[in-house]
């Protein structure tokens, strides 16, 4: 798996969850910008998701297997555009909350995904 990819998503999961965790610190929900914040993250996730599965059809294998791989690479799709929908739903600081988890959360299946595919 591209190793620049895998850090640029954990950074930018990270610069996501420092922005909206900064929102939730003022009392502010989810904005517009926001969402295009999450879209990038999401993006950099979906491309991803489409370099890993090429990876594993090329016949590359990952250290430790091939489905728990395909599982993160799911979850790590899923995280953001999941808390994004829920922030919508929560028009408090809570939603900018759920945001700034999300990319905590996806940070930390960055890692994984790092440890799963190098062993």
């Amino acid at each position: 798996m591209l190793d620049a990819l895998t850090s640029a998503t954990g950074v930018a999961a990270l610069l996501l969850a420092a922005w909206c965790g900064w929102a939730a610190y003022r009392d502010q929900p989810t904005k517009d910008w926001h969402f295009i914040g999450m879209a990038v993250v999401t993006l950099l996730t979906l491309v991803q998701l489409v370099v890993g599965i090429v990876q594993l059809a090329r016949g590359e294998e990952p250290e430790q297997g091939t489905v728990i791989f395909v599982a993160y690479l799911l979850g790590a799709f899923a995280c953001v555009p999941a808390a994004g929908f829920m922030s919508l739903a929560e028009r408090t600081r809570w939603g900018s909350v759920t945001v700034a988890a999300s990319g905590v959360v996806l940070a930390v299946l960055e890692v994984r995904l790092y440890d799963i595919w190098k062993g």
